[in-house]
């Protein structure tokens, strides 16, 4: 691959020569190269960012993200309350938890940092949730802020087809409408906030090498699709102002679709996350492009044939859709290739070794990438920086922390 040079893979191996495998490491220069890529995208139309902690699962660079990035970065889009209360904890601040619980504890930590003067939210996308964070807010006597999530999946033909995820069921004007009244009746509990999650645009590649046809399609889909909840997200958005809603925050897109949603006037930020480490799955948008930034290296430990590695471990396998396009993406040595019977296995994953692959030997090193961003994080508890071709220091993981959020 063009992203891996022979190279590339010299210097990782001479770096992490007498280290213990397995390993994961961030290339920093990499790192920031995307952090002022990602601000870059938004230099025209004025959006902030507010970064994904999901996809990068680790405070230092986390931190990273706001200090080489500045002004153009503001606040942290959580996936689950624990998370945000440990991150509000760490220094962090203006934080969104970006999908919904209203169990007991959660609630309680909702209403602790809100008592403690933190600029917190949740979302939700319904009148059962709204009423629980209801009770929990007025009983406190405190206020808690809600973000709406709006379903912002394409469906061309009504119900009979959905394009995008499953997250919020409020799809139309009418629904949010709806909601949002609900909840103005509701004591302890305010909307100031909507979002929207485009996974069809955000987290669908669409510059696939050598498949032109299916790429053409995948943009036409994209297209129609951006035109269509661009329109709906702006009516939805002015409803919800003329219904008497003060709505300090639209939020809207994800990497994939940082260029789309940013031209969305009714938008006022974007959240960016998994495009800082730039795993396997974000490697082929036509509108955006990030550099590989995130790896996992594993040892050689056994040659059972000719042109056949064994590595130990490497059964890192990302979730979503069950297909091959999970499985950690083997790139350095390039040309690798998994056994189609055995894949990324626990203790031990074997590979095919290309013609033009260099002679591998025991304890060799063979370098991966997760599929997706934070969740290689969850499978090791220090990542090594590199930087300026140098090993300048390790930092602790989530996991490395102690915490372990889903």
């Amino acid at each position: 691959m063009a992203d891996f040079p022979d190279l590339m893979y010299e210097t990782y191996k001479k770096l992490f020569k007498g280290y213990r495998y397995p390993l994961a490491f961030v290339d920093l220069d990499r790192f920031d190269e995307n952090i002022a890529y990602v601000a870059a995208t938004q230099k025209k139309t004025g959006k902030t960012i507010r970064v994904a902690s999901k996809s990068i699962r680790c405070l230092d660079l986390i931190k990273r993200i706001f200090e080489k990035g500045g002004d153009a970065y503001c606040g942290i889009l959580a996936f689950t309350m624990e998370e945000a209360g440990f991150l509000l904890d760490n220094g962090f601040d203006d934080i969104i938890v970006a999908y919904p619980s209203i169990q007991p504890g959660d609630i309680e930590l909702f209403v602790e940092k809100i008592k403690q003067g933190a600029a917190l939210g949740l979302v939700a996308d319904c009148i059962d949730q709204l009423t629980a964070l209801s009770r929990a807010g007025e009983k406190a006597g405190v206020v808690l802020k809600v973000c709406l999530d709006i379903d912002m999946s394409y469906r061309p033909l009504g119900r009979a087809a959905h394009i995008g995820v499953r997250r919020s069921p409020v799809h139309s004007l009418e629904q949010a409408i709806s909601l949002a009244k609900a909840a103005q009746n509701l004591p302890g509990v305010r909307i100031n906030s909507v979002m929207g999650y485009e996974a069809q645009i955000a987290s669908v590649n669409d510059d696939y090498p050598g498949q032109s046809i299916k790429n053409a399609v995948l943009r036409f889909v994209k297209n129609r699709s951006v035109k269509e909840l661009t329109h709906r997200r702006g009516k939805i958005v002015a409803a919800l102002k003329s219904a008497g809603l003060d709505l300090d925050i639209v939020n809207g897109g994800g990497s994939g679709s940082l260029i789309s949603t940013g031209m969305d006037k009714s938008v006022t930020e974007v959240t960016a996350g998994s495009a800082f480490f730039a795993p396997g799955l974000f490697r082929y948008f036509n509108d955006v492009k990030f550099k590989p930034a995130a790896f996992f290296g594993l040892q050689v430990t056994r040659l059972p044939d000719k042109g056949i590695i064994t590595c130990q471990g490497g059964g890192y396998v990302a979730s979503g859709e069950v297909n091959t396009g999970r499985l950690p993406w083997p790139v350095m040595p390039s040309g690798l290739t998994y056994l189609s019977m055995e894949g990324a296995g626990e203790v031990q994953t074997p590979l095919l070794l290309p013609e033009t692959a260099p002679e591998m030997s025991l304890c060799d090193p063979v370098f991966f990438q997760h599929a997706k961003a934070g969740e290689l994080c969850e499978r090791f508890n220090r990542l090594y920086l590199v930087q300026n071709q140098t090993v300048i220091k390790s930092v602790l993981t989530y996991r490395g922390d102690g915490y372990a959020f889903l």
